[in-house]
Protein backbone atom coordinates (compact mmCIF):
# COMPACT_ATOMS: atom_id res chain seq x y z
CA UNK A 1 0.00 0.00 0.00
CA UNK A 2 1.37 3.45 -0.91
CA UNK A 3 2.01 5.77 2.02
CA UNK A 4 0.18 9.11 1.85
CA UNK A 5 0.43 12.27 3.93
CA UNK A 6 -0.84 15.79 4.20
CA UNK A 7 1.64 18.66 3.72
CA UNK A 8 1.45 22.44 3.88
CA UNK A 9 -1.96 23.59 2.66
CA UNK A 10 -3.59 20.19 3.21
CA UNK A 11 -2.81 18.77 -0.23
CA UNK A 12 -2.54 14.96 -0.15
CA UNK A 13 0.74 13.68 -1.57
CA UNK A 14 1.09 10.06 -2.71
CA UNK A 15 4.64 9.75 -4.07
CA UNK A 16 6.94 8.67 -1.19
CA UNK A 17 9.96 10.42 -2.74
CA UNK A 18 8.04 13.68 -3.08
CA UNK A 19 6.90 13.30 0.51
CA UNK A 20 10.48 12.81 1.63
CA UNK A 21 11.89 15.82 -0.23
CA UNK A 22 8.95 18.06 0.60
CA UNK A 23 9.06 17.06 4.26
CA UNK A 24 12.76 17.89 4.46
CA UNK A 25 12.15 21.25 2.83
CA UNK A 26 9.28 21.90 5.25
CA UNK A 27 11.43 21.04 8.29
CA UNK A 28 14.30 23.11 6.91
CA UNK A 29 12.03 26.13 6.46
CA UNK A 30 10.78 25.79 10.03
CA UNK A 31 14.33 25.45 11.33
CA UNK A 32 15.58 28.42 9.33
CA UNK A 33 12.67 30.52 10.51
CA UNK A 34 13.30 29.59 14.14
CA UNK A 35 17.02 30.25 13.86
CA UNK A 36 16.37 33.63 12.24
CA UNK A 37 13.98 34.52 15.06
CA UNK A 38 16.54 33.53 17.70
CA UNK A 39 19.31 35.50 15.98
CA UNK A 40 17.05 38.50 15.51
CA UNK A 41 16.09 38.43 19.17
CA UNK A 42 19.76 38.19 20.16
CA UNK A 43 20.68 41.15 17.93
CA UNK A 44 17.88 43.28 19.40
CA UNK A 45 18.82 42.19 22.92
CA UNK A 46 22.50 43.07 22.51
CA UNK A 47 21.70 46.40 20.87
CA UNK A 48 19.25 47.19 23.68
CA UNK A 49 21.89 46.34 26.28
CA UNK A 50 24.48 48.69 24.81
CA UNK A 51 21.87 51.48 24.56
CA UNK A 52 20.89 50.88 28.20
CA UNK A 53 24.56 51.18 29.17
CA UNK A 54 24.76 54.43 27.21
CA UNK A 55 21.65 55.63 29.05
CA UNK A 56 23.19 54.85 32.44
CA UNK A 57 26.29 56.82 31.48
CA UNK A 58 24.86 59.75 29.53
CA UNK A 59 21.15 59.97 30.31
CA UNK A 60 17.74 59.42 28.73
CA UNK A 61 17.99 62.33 26.30
CA UNK A 62 20.86 60.63 24.46
CA UNK A 63 19.00 57.31 24.42
CA UNK A 64 15.93 58.95 22.89
CA UNK A 65 18.04 60.19 19.99
CA UNK A 66 19.34 56.67 19.39
CA UNK A 67 15.88 55.14 18.97
CA UNK A 68 15.65 55.72 15.23
CA UNK A 69 19.12 54.25 14.73
CA UNK A 70 18.15 51.19 16.77
CA UNK A 71 15.10 50.56 14.59
CA UNK A 72 17.08 51.12 11.40
CA UNK A 73 19.82 48.69 12.40
CA UNK A 74 17.28 46.02 13.38
CA UNK A 75 15.66 46.26 9.95
CA UNK A 76 19.05 46.05 8.26
CA UNK A 77 20.00 43.04 10.36
CA UNK A 78 16.78 41.30 9.38
CA UNK A 79 17.84 41.87 5.76
CA UNK A 80 21.28 40.41 6.59
CA UNK A 81 23.02 43.71 5.86
CA UNK A 82 24.74 44.40 9.21
CA UNK A 83 26.51 42.45 11.97
CA UNK A 84 26.18 42.98 15.71
CA UNK A 85 29.89 43.60 16.43
CA UNK A 86 29.87 46.39 13.85
CA UNK A 87 26.48 47.80 14.86
CA UNK A 88 27.24 48.17 18.57
CA UNK A 89 30.34 50.19 17.69
CA UNK A 90 28.25 52.42 15.44
CA UNK A 91 25.79 53.05 18.26
CA UNK A 92 28.51 53.90 20.81
CA UNK A 93 30.16 56.21 18.30
CA UNK A 94 26.81 57.79 17.39
CA UNK A 95 26.07 58.43 21.07
CA UNK A 96 29.40 60.25 21.43
CA UNK A 97 28.48 62.52 18.51
CA UNK A 98 24.99 63.13 19.92
CA UNK A 99 26.58 64.30 23.17
CA UNK A 100 28.70 66.73 21.15
CA UNK A 101 25.63 68.25 19.55
CA UNK A 102 25.43 66.43 16.23
CA UNK A 103 22.32 65.15 14.50
CA UNK A 104 23.37 61.58 13.75
CA UNK A 105 22.43 58.78 11.38
CA UNK A 106 23.93 55.32 10.89
CA UNK A 107 24.32 53.39 7.63
CA UNK A 108 23.80 56.72 5.88
CA UNK A 109 23.49 56.79 2.09
CA UNK A 110 25.94 59.20 0.45
CA UNK A 111 25.29 58.35 -3.21
CA UNK A 112 24.31 55.41 -5.40
CA UNK A 113 27.51 53.56 -4.46
CA UNK A 114 28.57 54.61 -0.98
CA UNK A 115 26.92 54.19 2.41
CA UNK A 116 28.87 55.42 5.42
CA UNK A 117 28.72 53.91 8.91
CA UNK A 118 28.12 57.02 11.03
CA UNK A 119 27.11 60.43 9.69
CA UNK A 120 26.72 63.56 11.77
CA UNK A 121 25.66 67.14 11.05
CA UNK A 122 26.17 70.16 13.31
CA UNK A 123 25.50 73.62 11.95
CA UNK A 124 27.26 73.98 8.61
CA UNK A 125 29.67 71.14 9.30
CA UNK A 126 29.41 67.40 8.88
CA UNK A 127 31.40 64.37 9.95
CA UNK A 128 31.74 60.80 8.70
CA UNK A 129 33.14 57.97 10.81
CA UNK A 130 33.88 54.59 9.29
CA UNK A 131 34.09 51.64 11.67
CA UNK A 132 37.13 49.39 11.29
CA UNK A 133 37.07 46.16 13.32
CA UNK A 134 40.20 44.66 11.75
CA UNK A 135 38.31 41.68 10.34
CA UNK A 136 40.07 39.87 7.49
CA UNK A 137 37.98 37.56 5.27
CA UNK A 138 39.31 34.04 4.68
CA UNK A 139 40.19 34.77 1.05
CA UNK A 140 42.85 37.21 2.29
CA UNK A 141 44.39 34.91 4.89
CA UNK A 142 47.76 35.11 3.13
CA UNK A 143 47.85 38.90 2.66
CA UNK A 144 46.08 40.40 5.71
CA UNK A 145 48.39 43.38 6.24
CA UNK A 146 48.27 44.51 2.62
CA UNK A 147 44.53 43.93 2.45
CA UNK A 148 43.87 45.97 5.61
CA UNK A 149 46.18 48.74 4.46
CA UNK A 150 44.27 48.98 1.17
CA UNK A 151 40.93 48.94 2.98
CA UNK A 152 41.92 51.79 5.29
CA UNK A 153 43.46 53.79 2.44
CA UNK A 154 40.34 53.31 0.30
CA UNK A 155 38.04 54.42 3.12
CA UNK A 156 40.04 57.59 3.75
CA UNK A 157 40.26 58.35 0.03
CA UNK A 158 36.61 57.64 -0.82
CA UNK A 159 34.74 59.01 2.18
CA UNK A 160 36.71 62.06 3.27
CA UNK A 161 35.54 64.05 0.24
CA UNK A 162 31.95 63.84 1.51
CA UNK A 163 32.59 65.54 4.86
CA UNK A 164 34.50 68.36 6.47
CA UNK A 165 35.75 65.84 9.03
CA UNK A 166 36.46 62.17 8.42
CA UNK A 167 37.49 59.68 11.08
CA UNK A 168 38.12 55.99 11.64
CA UNK A 169 36.44 54.29 14.59
CA UNK A 170 38.13 51.18 15.95
CA UNK A 171 38.18 49.06 19.12
CA UNK A 172 41.18 49.23 21.50
CA UNK A 173 42.28 45.70 20.58
CA UNK A 174 42.76 46.59 16.90
CA UNK A 175 45.62 48.54 15.34
CA UNK A 176 44.57 50.63 12.36
CA UNK A 177 47.16 50.54 9.60
CA UNK A 178 47.09 54.18 8.57
CA UNK A 179 49.25 54.73 5.49
CA UNK A 180 51.87 57.28 6.45
CA UNK A 181 50.92 59.48 3.50
CA UNK A 182 47.68 60.44 5.28
CA UNK A 183 49.60 61.86 8.23
CA UNK A 184 50.85 64.55 5.84
CA UNK A 185 48.85 67.46 4.42
CA UNK A 186 48.06 67.02 0.70
CA UNK A 187 50.64 69.61 -0.34
CA UNK A 188 53.45 67.51 1.21
CA UNK A 189 52.52 64.21 -0.44
CA UNK A 190 54.89 63.12 -3.16
CA UNK A 191 53.90 61.60 -6.48
CA UNK A 192 55.76 58.42 -5.54
CA UNK A 193 53.76 58.06 -2.30
CA UNK A 194 50.45 58.66 -4.04
CA UNK A 195 51.18 56.17 -6.81
CA UNK A 196 52.32 53.58 -4.29
CA UNK A 197 49.02 53.74 -2.40
CA UNK A 198 47.18 53.77 -5.73
CA UNK A 199 48.87 50.51 -6.77
CA UNK A 200 48.00 48.86 -3.46
CA UNK A 201 44.36 49.96 -3.66
CA UNK A 202 44.07 48.78 -7.27
CA UNK A 203 44.77 45.21 -6.14
CA UNK A 204 41.47 45.12 -4.25
CA UNK A 205 39.30 48.00 -5.48
CA UNK A 206 38.50 48.35 -9.16
CA UNK A 207 34.74 49.01 -9.38
CA UNK A 208 35.29 51.90 -9.31
CA UNK A 209 39.03 52.23 -8.69
CA UNK A 210 40.45 54.70 -6.20
CA UNK A 211 41.63 57.73 -8.15
CA UNK A 212 44.93 59.54 -7.78
CA UNK A 213 43.00 62.73 -7.00
CA UNK A 214 41.11 61.02 -4.16
CA UNK A 215 44.36 59.82 -2.60
CA UNK A 216 46.10 63.14 -3.07
CA UNK A 217 43.29 65.22 -1.53
CA UNK A 218 42.10 62.82 1.19
CA UNK A 219 42.19 63.97 4.80
CA UNK A 220 42.00 61.98 8.02
CA UNK A 221 40.73 64.10 10.91
CA UNK A 222 40.63 61.74 13.89
CA UNK A 223 40.89 58.19 15.18
CA UNK A 224 38.05 57.23 17.51
CA UNK A 225 38.96 54.41 19.90
CA UNK A 226 35.63 52.80 20.80
CA UNK A 227 35.43 50.89 24.08
CA UNK A 228 32.19 48.94 23.72
CA UNK A 229 32.48 47.37 27.20
CA UNK A 230 32.32 50.80 28.80
CA UNK A 231 30.35 52.58 26.04
CA UNK A 232 33.05 55.25 25.76
CA UNK A 233 34.97 56.87 22.92
CA UNK A 234 38.49 58.34 23.07
CA UNK A 235 39.69 60.71 20.36
CA UNK A 236 43.23 60.72 19.04
CA UNK A 237 44.62 62.74 16.18
CA UNK A 238 46.22 60.55 13.48
CA UNK A 239 49.63 61.78 14.65
CA UNK A 240 48.87 60.89 18.29
CA UNK A 241 47.63 57.47 17.27
CA UNK A 242 50.72 56.92 15.15
CA UNK A 243 53.04 57.86 18.01
CA UNK A 244 51.26 55.39 20.30
CA UNK A 245 51.52 52.41 17.97
CA UNK A 246 54.50 53.03 15.71
CA UNK A 247 56.98 50.95 17.73
CA UNK A 248 54.66 47.96 17.67
CA UNK A 249 54.15 48.41 13.95
CA UNK A 250 57.91 48.43 13.42
CA UNK A 251 58.23 45.23 15.42
CA UNK A 252 55.54 43.57 13.28
CA UNK A 253 57.23 44.93 10.14
CA UNK A 254 54.16 46.73 8.82
CA UNK A 255 56.30 48.79 6.51
CA UNK A 256 53.49 50.60 4.72
CA UNK A 257 52.45 52.24 7.97
CA UNK A 258 55.70 53.75 9.15
CA UNK A 259 57.74 56.48 7.57
CA UNK A 260 61.11 55.90 6.00
CA UNK A 261 62.72 57.89 8.78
Amino acid sequence: MMFTALYGNGQRLANPFIIHDSFLMFIKSLFSSNVLTVLMNKFEEDLSKIIALIGDRYGKEVVNKLDGMYRKLCKLYEANMVKINHSVMEVVCAADLVIKGYEVDVEHRLNDILTCDVYGVKGDGNIIIEIETGFVPPEHALDPNTYLLARIASKIARYSSFAKKFGIGTPPHNIVQIPYIFLKPPRDRTEEEVLHIKRICDIYYTKPPISIEEILNARLYMIYVINVDEATVSELSPQEYYENVKQLMKITNAQFFVSNA
